[in-house]
């Protein structure tokens, strides 16, 4: 069995540590504020990235191009390792696009080499989910077909629910159409919205007030999550580090015999998003 590498975006959302604990190379998006360009994970940090978009600044965001990742990549083919990458939905971003573009280039070069690269249709702490089980079955001495297989099989098994104060930015950055954005900020009324089947957001429901919105979105990914062995539920915020604990404290209550880890929301991600945003990621039946 050739050894392999598993490859991710930097709009997995975790700490750099640990992202390369579990994946071999990172991807990274950029986004570009007041004239300058930052790569997500190596620019800004959270907080004073927040406080710009508080401030009124704004974030225009990159995807990865094919040379970039040409150049993350060409270093483990020219030692022999194949590539497992675990590509950031198609549905909002051309950076899946990019790695099969790079992707086929690099095959010609390496022809005896396997680059298999999966359209997660995932986002944020939704990638990190995989990213932890696909790195648990590599330990385990699955090869890259077997991952490559299980995160296809179980990328429409995360569960993204998320709750915003503010639809303004992600219709702005062109992930909400501008009729949702209208429908979730009517006044009072907090959004719930998912990732759904193609890796887009929706807006499914909307509840009175922000403590309604959390439980709404606990209470989902419970319903869903329930009949599965979710080692691990990922809290994602926006700068709003009291409310992701206080949502944490609403999870472990559903979810008695799990891990709830809490991560800022990536910049690149939290563009769009913009600062005050929750959510909750797990594995359950279906999104």
């Amino acid at each position: 069995m050739s050894e392999y590498i598993i490859s991710v975006n930097s709009t997995v959302d975790m700490p750099k540590e640990w992202v390369l604990e579990r994946a071999d190379a990172i991807v990274a998006l950029k986004y570009t504020m007041d004239g300058v360009t930052y790569e997500d994970m190596n620019g800004l940090s959270p907080k004073e990235f927040f406080v710009k978009l508080r401030e009124g600044h704004q974030a225009v965001t990159t995807q990865a191009n094919p040379e970039q990742v040409m150049e993350v990549w060409k270093p483990f083919l020219d030692e022999g390792k194949d590539i497992l990458h675990i590509a950031f939905t198609s549905g909002l971003s051309g950076t899946y696009n990019s790695c099969l573009i790079a992707a086929n280039e690099l095959k010609e070069k390496y022809p005896d080499r396997k680059i298999i690269v999966v359209d997660d249709l995932c986002a944020c702490l939704g990638e990190a989910v995989l990213l932890y089980y696909a790195s648990k079955l590599k330990k385990e001495g699955k090869n890259i077909e077997e991952v490559a297989k299980w995160v296809e099989d179980n990328k429409l098994k995360v569960i993204h629910y998320v709750t915003i104060d503010d639809l303004n930015h992600l219709y702005r950055g062109g992930r909400l159409s501008k009729a949702s954005a209208v429908l979730g900020s009517l006044v009072k009324l907090k959004p719930i919205i998912r990732v759904n089947d193609e890796g887009m957001l929706e807006v499914i429901a909307k509840e009175r007030g922000r403590k309604k919105s959390m439980h709404k979105i606990v209470d989902m990914a419970y319903e869903k999550g329930k009949d599965f062995n979710n080692e691990v539920i990922f809290i994602t915020h926006g700068d709003v580090l009291e409310e992701a604990e206080e949502l944490a404290e609403m999870v472990k209550e559903k979810f008695t015999t799990s891990e709830v880890i809490i991560n800022n929301i990536g910049t690149v991600i939290g563009s769009h998003t913009g600062p005050g945003v929750l959510a909750v990621f797990c594995i359950g039946e279906s999104r």
